[in-house]
């Protein structure tokens, strides 16, 4: 046999079960027998064989197979894909048609003949192990491309207009592309539709947030890594760039990425393929890449904190989102789609904002730009009674430049940093994405101050 597989025997005969266990050992990863069918749930679950040889007739009924039958029939209930061979001393070809209909995939008398046994064992192996790759590469495929419907860019101002004709003029390539903005300005909305206009439209789009990965774990989820290749490694996993050759790769917050790490990433881009942790061989990669930033990658390269030739690798292109107090009107058109958004989530009617809603809306600088504008929609429509939104139902928290703070003596960087992040948590509510986009930090950043502090 040239596969080895994990098989379940079912027979009331304990001699049988010896006999079969005896002569399959060699050529199986795994045996386990039962002369009970009542066990069958308890080794489905946990054994999870990948064949099942199932007698046909047990005690209460000597020659029917009816008994087999059902057992077949509890376990295709508990595993629809699984791969079951009959076995009996009573073999017809009625059985046998029967058996084939109801769900079993092969059939083989008893007493057996050796070779002809380990043949279909091994057919019924690989047919198993083919199934289960089927399975898993469509649940891929299923959870790659079933993404949202094409997301909208909801702007009209000239600086929107001129992002708008930029993805445009892209579609058709497949060049590297950086998308530069500030937090909350919706760097991924237009990396899907990059990707949606681009020609890797129907093949798979992968994201990492670079800023949420700790750095031990970065390379095992960017490269992925072969079984027993660290402690938990439990089976072989593909990494997200592996799992996104042939179509494109968001890496999200790239500026957090370490030196050491960028240099590995590097190496990737500029020869195309990667290792798993734990392999030697290497693996072919195609990617298109799309990275999003809120630093200023050309101040890091300038200070020694990010490599000048990986920002040539991932800049091919680079496409800067305004932030929301430069797109004028954008701020109430905005506004109306997310009240209309929310109204359908919470079952309201509000019918839209006063004057001086709309006004104050407009004042307000947004520093956490689209996705605080969201954020406080929600809120106002979650608790509004009435049919109109007003000023009041938007508590808005100006920036810090834009508050006069007083004078504040104590220069205790530590503590500095504790009021200043305490301030964010109020101000958000205790809303962590919130406080760490007004931070100007990642979320992973904001929960390791939080942690070192002790607050």
């Amino acid at each position: 046999m040239e596969e080895k597989g994990k098989i379940l025997i079912i027979d009331d005969n304990e001699d049988v079960l010896f006999a079969l266990n005896m002569l399959l050992e060699p050529y199986m990863q795994k045996i386990k027998v039962t002369t009970q069918p009542a066990r069958i749930e308890h080794f489905m679950r946990t054994f999870q064989p990948d064949v099942v040889l199932l007698d046909m007739n047990f005690r209460r009924d000597a020659v029917s197979g009816q008994e087999g039958f059902e057992c077949l029939e509890q376990i295709l209930n508990i595993d629809p894909q699984a791969v079951v061979i009959f076995m009996t001393a009573y073999s017809d070809t009625e059985k046998a048609v029967r058996a084939i209909k109801a769900g079993a995939t092969d059939f083989v008398s008893k007493p057996w003949e050796t070779e002809k046994l380990l043949a279909t064992l091994s057919s019924a192996i690989k047919l198993s192990h083919s199934r289960k790759e089927v399975g898993r590469l469509q649940a891929q495929m299923n959870a790659l491309k079933g993404e949202p419907d094409l997301p909208e860019l909801i702007g009209e101002s000239p600086a929107m207009q001129k992002v708008k004709e930029t993805i445009t003029r892209l579609s058709e390539t497949d060049a590297n592309i950086l998308i530069s903005g500030e937090n909350g300005t919706g760097k991924d909305l237009v990396a899907r539709l990059l990707k949606y206009y681009s020609p890797r439209r129907d093949d798979a789009f992968i994201t990492i947030d670079l800023g949420s990965i700790p750095e031990q774990l970065f390379e095992s989820e960017l490269f992925g890594y072969e079984k027993g290749a660290f402690t938990d490694a439990r089976k072989s996993k593909p990494g997200r760039m592996e799992t996104a050759s042939g179509g494109t790769l968001f890496l999200d917050e790239i500026g957090n990425l370490s030196l050491p790490m960028q240099a590995k990433l590097l190496t990737a881009i500029e020869k195309r393929y990667i290792t798993r942790l734990g392999a030697v061989e290497p693996i072919p990669i195609d990617v298109r890449l799309i990275c999003a930033t809120n630093a200023n990658l050309h101040q890091l390269v300038a200070e020694g904190n990010f490599r000048q030739d990986l920002l040539y690798r991932i800049n091919t292109i680079e496409l800067i989102i305004p932030p929301l107090r430069e797109r004028g009107e954008d701020i109430l058109l905005l506004a109306e789609h997310f009240l209309k958004h929310y109204n359908r989530k919470y079952k309201k009617e509000i019918k839209g904002f006063s004057r001086d809603a709309s006004a104050k809306l407009m004042k307000y600088k947004w520093p956490g730009n689209v996705r605080e504008l969201q954020h406080v929609l929600e809120r106002a429509v979650i608790l509004n009674e009435s049919s109109l939104l007003r000023p009041n139902d938007f508590p808005l928290y100006p920036a810090a430049h834009e508050r006069k703070q007083p004078e504040d003596n104590d220069l205790n960087l530590e503590q500095v940093e504790r009021k200043t992040i305490e301030r964010a948590l109020r101000q958000s509510n205790g809303n962590m994405t919130y406080a760490a986009e007004l931070l100007g930090i990642t979320r992973f950043s904001l929960y390791r101050k939080i942690e070192k502090l002790g607050l």
